[in-house]
Parts: C-alpha cells; sequence; structure tokens
C-alpha cells in the first residue's frame, strides 16, 4: 500500500523536530551536528535570530498579494542584489528549479526578439543538476533523471565536463546560452577552474552565446564570495539563484543583465508566490549578513580550517577516503568506499552529510559555523572512518 507521501525519496530514519544553529535535535533527543544545513539552504543555520525576527514582523502585518501590485519588500530585495552583482534586474522564484526554467526561457526569447528565432539550443555540461522540471532534466540529460518521463524537451546540448574541444565545437549559429555550474554540486563538488570559466565566457562572447551561471547552490557566500562565479573575475549574462538566499524560507530568483532580459516583458512570465512579502524579508535579512565582506572573510577562515583538517583524515585513513575538494564552505569527501556507507556511519556518529555523485560525501556546513564545530565535525569523521576500518 502507498504511504500518504509520495515514495520519491529513499528517506534516513531520523526525524528532527528542532534546529539550533548548526545542530539538529532528533525526536528521541539526540543531537545531530548539521553539516548538510538542507543541501546547503540553511546558510545561517537553525533558527538565527535575525531570520526569526525577520519572518515573525512580516507574518504580523502582511503575507501574500499576488504580483498584481507592487511588493515593498520585493524592492527592497532585488535593490540589494542588483547593488551587490552584475544584474540589472531580478525575478522572484520559489525554488531553483523555477529560476532554471525562467533562466531558459529568458534565454530564448531574448534571441527571439533579435529577429534570430532558430537560436533555442543551450550547451550544457555532463555530471550538471538544474532541477526537477522537463526542462531541467532534459538541460541535466542523465538516463537516471529522464528515464520513463517521455520525449525529452528539445533544444539542449550535452558536453563532457572539462572538454574545451567539445564545448567549443558544440556552440554553433543556433546557439543561444551556455548553462553551467562554476561548481558542480551534485555531480559531486567540482569546481570549474577561474581559468576555464574565463575562457567560457571569452567563448560565448566571441559566439555572442549568452552565459547563463547556475548558482543555486554555490551562491550566496557559499564559497567564501558572495558568489561563485567572482573568483574568476568574470560577470555571467544570467544567474539561477536559490537555496541559501532565503537561509531555509523557500526563495529562489533569476538575475540579469538588462541586455540579457530585455525579450521578457509585462506577460511573458509570472509566479503566483514569487517574491512574496515572507520571503523578501527573510531574503533580505540574509543578504544584510552574507554579503559583508567580514562576513565572508570569516567563511573562507572556517573553509580554509574544514579543508585542512579534512586533508589529514584523507592522510590518515588512505582505505577510507580518496581526496578534498571544494571551494568554501562547499566540500566534497571522495571516498574510497561506497559514500553511503560513509554516510551510515557519519550517522552513526551523530553528523550529517550529504551522498553527491562522483562517490563524494558532501560538507555543506551553514556558513557561520564556529572553529570548535569544524573540529567537532573532524573528530566525528574520524570516528567514523575508524569504525569503517575494522
Amino acid at each position: 500500500m502507498i504511504s500518504s507521501i509520495l515514495p520519491t525519496y529513499n528517506r534516513a530514519p531520523l526525524t528532527f523536530v528542532k534546529g539550533e544553529g548548526s545542530w539538529l535535535i532528533e525526536q528521541d533527543g539526540r543531537r545531530f551536528l548539521d553539516f548538510g544545513a538542507g543541501i546547503a539552504v540553511n546558510a545561517l543555520g537553525h533558527a538565527h535570530p535575525a531570520l526569526v525576527q525577520a519572518l515573525t514582523d512580516q507574518a504580523g502585518a502582511l503575507w501574500h498579494v499576488s504580483n498584481l501590485y507592487n511588493i515593498t519588500q520585493q524592492q527592497a530585495l532585488a535593490d540589494r542584489l542588483v547593488a551587490n552583482t552584475f544584474a540589472d534586474t531580478v525575478f522572484f522564484t520559489n525554488s531553483g528549479t523555477e529560476s532554471c526554467e525562467l533562466a531558459v526561457k529568458m534565454a530564448r526569447k531574448y534571441w527571439y526578439e533579435q529577429g534570430q528565432s532558430d537560436r533555442i539550443k543551450i550547451v550544457t555540461f555532463e555530471g550538471a543538476f538544474h532541477g526537477r522540471s522537463s526542462a531541467a532534466i532534459a538541460a541535466a540529460g542523465s538516463e537516471k533523471m529522464l528515464k520513463g518521463f517521455g520525449p525529452a524537451l528539445e533544444g539542449f546540448v550535452h558536453v563532457p565536463w572539462g572538454d574545451h574541444d567539445a564545448l567549443r565545437a558544440a556552440i554553433g549559429p543556433d546557439t543561444a546560452a551556455v548553462m553551467i555550474e562554476p561548481v558542480q554540486g551534485e555531480g559531486g563538488i567540482r569546481p570549474l577552474p577561474d581559468q576555464c570559466l574565463q575562457g567560457l565566457r571569452a567563448l560565448c562572447d566571441d559566439y555572442g552565446v549568452l552565459l547563463i551561471a547556475d548558482e543555486v547552490q554555490c551562491g550566496m557566500g557559499r564559497t567564501g564570495r558572495l558568489f561563485a562565479h567572482e573568483w574568476s573575475g568574470i560577470t555571467p549574462d544570467i544567474m539561477m539563484v536559490a537555496k541559501g538566499i532565503g537561509g531555509g524560507f523557500p526563495l529562489g530568483a533569476v538575475l540579469a543583465t538588462e541586455n540579457a532580459a530585455s525579450g521578457m516583458t509585462a506577460g511573458t512570465h509570472g509566479s503566483t508566490y514569487g517574491g512574496n512579502p515572507l520571503a523578501c524579508a527573510v531574503g533580505t535579512a540574509v543578504m544584510d549578513i552574507v554579503s559583508d565582506p567580514a562576513f565572508l572573510e570569516t567563511v573562507r577562515a572556517r573553509a580554509g580550517r574544514l579543508q585542512q583538517g579534512l586533508a589529514g583524515l584523507v592522510d590518515s585513513f588512505p582505505d577510507v577516503f580518496e581526496t578534498v575538494r571544494g571551494s568554501g564552505l562547499m566540500i566534497g569527501l571522495k571516498c574510497k568506499l561506497p559514500n553511503t556507507d560513509v554516510l551510515q556511519a557519519a550517522y552513526d556518529q551523530q553528523l550529517i552529510t550529504v551522498p553527491g555523485g562522483d562517490n563524494v560525501l558532501r560538507l555543506l556546513p551553514p556558513l557561520n559555523i564556529t572553529d570548535a564545530e569544524v573540529d567537532d565535525a573532524i573528530a566525528r569523521l574520524r570516528a567514523a572512518a575508524e569504525m569503517l576500518q575494522k
């Protein structure tokens, strides 16, 4: 008999009833150190007082009016995002998947308005993850996500990760855009080297193609910069954002230059809940903290401490771990043993991590993690590795 919740997840036998900072409390009272952060969503941990206050204040004033009217909280957050990024304009969504849908539409509509309606193809990369909608799974192109759902949405060209010749060959007169995660998340925490992202920007410029950055998982301070593409010194034309921007409240956005967004006029796109007062009030509170250069400097320091500790684990347990990779507090611990075994061993030590592709264990702690909590996580992973070696 099917459960009342559609069984599309293989859920761990854990039920959390409360969160405090970097900690989750299970219904039996056990405290788990959260190095998953809801898959990079809880950027400031659980029940951060500034976010709680912003949500509480807004909940007592106004929840929803729809985008038929001006929303002051939405305008405030859009102004903050424009002031702190390459973008000239913002559209608010509820999730990364919705952001992907709009990014695809925006790129194609741009060329349609330029009188080049045949430019619809979007080049994407092996190992990518852009969401679960029909467009997003077609963009990723993996058989696992596409199988059984009928014909894939047309217009996506997939190239191997890191294959520059294949990328160049895939761009033609019918190419609208290239879409890439500066750091692949689901694909196993694979950062694109700065010089490669710089080369990609130059390639797009040479061919007059739009560049879409998917920063749903790697954005909002996760790598130690507000957005991951900033490390390379380039800017995209369109950027997808979600996860950390709401600090746990459902919120996403598409940021774009005026040129790239020029085709999106009144009536071309919409969202019932996108940019509602509750979400934008919380998002502004997140921006107040995460965009602070001093905060980002602390993120980088914590990341260095964590990566150093993990490198020590790789040296100490070569039969369990293979290498450490990533950027900032978006870290992948590539395993020798099945990553699901390491995940379970970490659960046994009351440490939350997240599995990823390429047999990687993802470590995505809150950005305001403390030094003591970093050291605690390393100790718990060490204990997990010791158990696995027996």
